[in-house]
């Protein structure tokens, strides 16, 4: 894995091919891998700041990152995912570093709120994330509500 080049855009600045990729990967792993129906296309693409990693047209990891009062009243990232074939590379640490960097460039504030994957607790309290105790099923998964502080 050696031509992995890292984008970070916002939706207008997508081509059609990197859209249609990310959106790919975005399905194949939430709907087709975790078996979960849901509304993928939600709206809420078109106020991201989209993050990923892609080698020759294949999108390897990903997450959209959001200004403060369109989520939560904090800034937030999420569909973070790291694609079937790229996983056990480290991809996923490197992509929470560019979304929290990003956070703090772009939106000047390092208070980050996410929804987090249960099984992904313990990955995201090594970048500073704590859990607020607040524990929820969405799309059958559970989740937790984390901070940064």
């Amino acid at each position: 894995m050696s031509n992995i080049v890292w984008k970070i855009k916002t939706f207008d600045e997508f081509t059609v091919p990197e859209l249609y990729a990310v959106l790919k990967a975005r399905i194949d792993v939430f709907v087709i891998e975790q078996n979960c129906p849901y509304p993928d296309l939600d709206n809420y693409d078109q106020k991201a700041v989209h993050i990923w990693a892609e080698e020759d047209g294949q999108v390897l990891a990903y997450c959209r990152v959001f200004d403060q009062g369109i989520k939560y009243d904090e800034t937030s990232f999420g569909r973070v995912l790291t694609t079937e074939q790229a996983r056990g590379k480290s991809l996923g640490k490197q992509l929470i570093q560019y979304a929290v960097e990003t956070i703090e460039n772009r939106f000047h504030t390092s208070e980050i709120k996410i929804s987090a994957q249960d099984y992904l607790l313990r990955f995201y309290s090594g970048f500073g994330f704590v859990d607020t105790g607040k524990k929820y099923l969405e799309d059958d998964i559970p989740h937790t509500e984390m901070i940064r502080k």
